[in-house]
């Protein structure tokens, strides 16, 4: 055969090979499930805008796409849509109304062990237990949805809006998550991706365990109980993530080794960095500004490296009961708004150290009736006298090179952001 003839050849048996995928259409009135066993691997199952009462399973690799986002309801029973294959794609559409058994998992979108490559894109997820389960699969995408929980129950009652269990390679990007228990519910995965995502209204924005080798990147969480909780983890970036206004903590770093916490906001929060049992972490170039607690510094968490952040009008900026001082800033420094010192040679660093707390705060924290007190003459002449006399010092958060002026020079915009 010449070779022409040859490439003549395999542009035919291309050509047919792309003809072999068929697009079967669906029209209100007309059933998805159907069409969805009449389909061949490779096929397109589209679904025209219309209200479609059907429980389906994908069990082979197809795309399941909504024209002008139809809705499927499983009329608050079992899973609305379950996948059972790999190389699954489902976008456009509106899924709704899954059962409430906790037990069963039940799902808007549950993908099976298993069913690696789903790609699950510009769906609106509305009133399931769990928007969408993903389990044991391997470099799946979530991708552009909007999850809406069930804000009818009560906040354990509800599912998680993505659980990603046992996954490997999984992204979550850019997904909007709201009025479920866990906005994002991660354990026991690998190399995840989670960017762009914006949750509000949750218990927590993540509950993130025993997953390593992963990203969080430009996310939100925004009036829940909590932002974000890492736990139990290694190698993470957590970057560029905003976290405000939550009932109890901005960001949560709890037994976390060998990360980077990094380009951070933690706005109007009662705890704005809670740390636990963390070591071996690089916190830098973050803003805390205006929580409660600025940091909670507790459990041995003294192996870290924090330098270059922002710590402005916390009520206290750290909460820190040890037995020795931990060492701040180091190389840059870390602006501090309640820092009382002076810059003589006009260098832009304090010539004393910032230290974060003092005899006074350590009674106050770990006696609270203290509290009744602060204002007492008193406790104002115990506060002076400890920082006459060393021998009554405290162990403190000590920074040698406080910076006379915020790294971040926009700071001002997350005043009062929590009543926007």
């Amino acid at each position: 055969m010449s070779k022409s003839a040859a490439l003549l050849f395999g542009m035919l048996i291309a050509a047919s090979g792309s003809a072999w995928s068929a697009v079967l259409q669906v029209k209100p009135g007309q059933s998805i499930a159907a069409a969805i066993r009449a389909a061949q691997p490779g096929d397109t199952v589209r679904v025209e805008r219309g209200n479609y009462a059907e429980r389906l399973t994908i069990d082979k690799p197809i795309t399941l796409q909504g024209i002008n986002r139809p809705t499927i309801s499983a009329g608050f029973s079992g899973d609305t849509i379950r996948v059972s294959a790999t190389d699954v794609t489902i976008q456009g559409l509106i899924v709704r109304d899954s059962g409430t058994d906790i037990d069963a998992q039940n799902s808007g979108i549950y993908i099976t062990p298993g069913s690696d490559r789903a790609l699950v894109q510009d769906c609106e997820l509305v009133a399931n237990l769990f928007g969408i389960w993903l389990e044991k699969s391997a470099d799946s995408r979530l991708v552009r949805n909007v999850i809406t929980g069930r804000s009818d129950l009560m906040s354990v009652k509800r599912g998680n809006g993505i659980e990603v269990y046992n996954t490997d390679n999984s992204q979550v990007i850019d997904n909007k998550i709201s009025y479920t228990r866990d906005g994002i519910y991660v354990d026991w995965s690998r190399r995840a991706q989670f960017r762009g995502n914006t949750i509000h209204h949750v218990r927590y924005g993540t509950h993130y365990m025993n997953t390593n080798d992963s990203t969080w990147e430009n996310n939100e969480v925004y009036q829940s109980h909590g932002g974000l909780a890492l736990m139990e983890v290694r190698r993470l970036v957590v970057r560029n993530n905003r976290a405000w206004g939550n009932v109890d903590h901005g960001i949560m770093l709890r037994t976390i080794q060998d990360s980077i916490i990094e380009n951070n906001v933690v706005a109007d929060n009662d705890r704005g960095f809670f740390i636990y049992d963390a070591e071996f972490n690089i916190l830098r170039n973050n803003l805390v500004v205006r929580n409660r607690t600025g940091v909670h510094l507790s459990a041995g968490s003294s192996n870290n490296t924090v330098d270059g952040n922002d710590f402005i009008d916390n009520q206290e900026q750290v909460k820190f009961v040890a037995s020795r001082d931990v060492e701040w800033g180091r190389s840059k420094g870390n602006y501090w708004s309640n820092y009382s010192g002076w810059d003589q040679n006009g260098d832009g660093v304090g010539d004393v150290a910032y230290e974060a707390n003092d005899v006074v705060d350590r009674l106050n924290w770990q006696y609270p009736l203290v509290k009744l007190l602060l204002s007492s003459p008193s406790i104002q002449t115990l506060r002076f006298v400890a920082r006459q006399f060393p021998v009554l010092r405290a162990p403190s958060v000590v920074d040698k090179h406080a910076r006379m002026r915020p790294w971040h020079q926009d700071w001002s915009k997350w005043n009062g952001k929590s009543t926007d």
